[in-house]
C-alpha cells in the first residue's frame, strides 16, 4: 500500500515563447540553450510520463504506480486504467503565448479532441504582465472572424493587467493567451487539446509560421464570455477554484503552522509557490518553491511550514 508523497522528474518542453525562468526563480537546472516554456510536472498520458524520484516507487512511472497500487493512491473503486485525471504544469511565458482556445466537452467529442478546464496561479509576474481571457464586451462571432482576416484581433479580446498572487479559471470554450512576463503555475484537466486561432504573425522555433486551427476555434470559443476578471492576490486561506473538474485552495502559513491531512478523504496534489514545506516532520519530505508532489488516498500526512509557506492543494478530481 502506497502512503507516502509522491515526487516526480520533471519533463521539460521547449517553446518559442519560452526562456530561463524557471532557472532564475524556481532553481531548476535547465538544458542548455532552449527555450523552456513549460515544465510537466505531474503527467500521465501515453507518450508522456511522469517518474517517480523518492520512496518504494522509485524509477516506475505514474501510470505503473496507479496500475499496481490504484487502490491506495486513488481511492477504492478507482478504474486502474483511468489515467490520472490532472496535469500539472510550470509555464515561463518570457514572450506572449498565441490566442487559442480548448474545445468544451460536447464540441471535443465532434471535432475529436479534448475538453480542457484549466487554472493560472501567478507565481511571479513582471511590472507589466497581463492576462487575456473572454471578450471585449460587445463583441460578435462575426466581428471576431473578420478581426482574424484583417489582424485586429487585439480590438475585441479582453486583456488586463495582472501581478503575483493573482489567478484565473480558464473553463474550456474561453478564448485565452498568456502575455509575457508571467510565470504560472497551471493545474488542468489531463488534455492536451488546443486550437491556435491567432499568432500575432509569429514564427515557430523552425522559423515557419504555426500552424492555426482556426476553423475548430470557432466552433469551440464561447462567444458569450465577456470581460471574466481574475482573483486578485490576498493574504490568508481561500478557494482559489472550484469545478467540476478539481478544487484549488490556497493556504498562507506562518513558520511552525501544521495542516494535518486526513486518509481516506481523496487523494490530492501539493504545489508550493513559496517557502518550504516538510511533510510528516523532520526527516520526512521537503518540498521547496516550484516543487509538486501527489498525496495518495490511504496517507495520512502534517504539512508543516518550518519559516512560513504558501501553498496549494488540489482536490475532488478522483470522481
Amino acid at each position: 500500500m502506497t502512503t507516502h508523497p509522491l515526487r516526480f522528474k520533471p519533463l521539460y518542453q521547449e517553446r518559442v515563447w519560452g526562456g530561463t525562468h524557471l532557472a532564475t526563480q524556481l532553481g531548476r537546472s535547465l538544458p542548455a540553450g532552449r527555450k523552456i516554456g513549460e515544465s510537466w510536472e505531474i503527467v500521465d498520458r501515453p507518450g508522456d510520463q511522469s517518474v517517480i524520484v523518492s520512496g518504494s516507487l522509485a524509477g516506475r512511472t505514474l501510470r505503473e504506480a496507479i496500475e499496481s497500487e490504484g487502490a491506495s493512491i486513488m481511492g477504492p473503486g478507482w478504474d486502474r486504467s483511468r489515467p490520472f485525471p490532472i496535469l500539472v504544469k510550470w509555464l515561463d511565458c518570457t514572450d506572449r503565448l498565441s490566442l487559442q482556445v480548448h474545445p468544451p466537452a460536447e464540441v471535443a467529442a465532434h471535432l475529436g479532441g479534448e475538453p480542457k478546464t484549466e487554472h493560472w496561479y501567478i507565481a511571479a509576474a513582471s511590472s507589466d504582465s497581463h492576462l487575456i481571457a473572454g471578450l471585449r464586451r460587445g463583441a460578435t462571432r462575426e466581428a471576431f472572424e473578420s478581426a482574424i482576416t484583417s489582424s485586429t484581433v487585439e480590438d475585441l479580446i479582453h486583456r488586463f493587467k495582472v501581478s503575483a498572487g493573482d489567478s484565473i479559471l480558464v473553463e474550456s470554450g474561453r478564448l485565452h493567451a498568456i502575455d509575457a512576463g508571467n510565470l504560472i503555475l497551471e493545474i488542468q484537466q489531463n488534455s492536451d487539446t488546443t486550437y491556435r486561432v491567432y499568432d500575432w504573425g509569429r514564427v515557430g522555433l523552425d522559423g515557419e509560421a504555426r500552424e492555426l486551427h482556426i476553423e475548430r476555434s470557432m466552433q469551440s470559443i464561447d462567444f458569450d464570455d465577456f470581460e471574466p476578471e481574475p482573483l486578485r492576490g490576498s493574504s490568508g486561506d481561500f478557494v482559489l477554484a472550484d469545478c467540476s473538474e478539481f478544487r484549488i485552495r490556497k493556504f498562507e502559513r506562518r513558520a511552525g503552522a501544521t495542516l494535518s491531512i486526513a486518509k481516506e478523504e481523496d487523494p490530492r496534489i501539493v504545489s508550493v509557490t513559496d517557502g518550504v514545506l516538510t511533510i510528516d516532520g523532520p526527516g520526512g519530505t521537503i518540498l521547496k518553491k516550484g516543487d509538486n508532489a501527489v498525496l495518495p488516498w490511504a496517507g495520512t500526512f502534517d504539512l508543516q511550514t518550518p519559516e512560513g509557506a504558501t501553498f496549494l492543494l488540489t482536490d475532488h478530481f478522483a470522481k
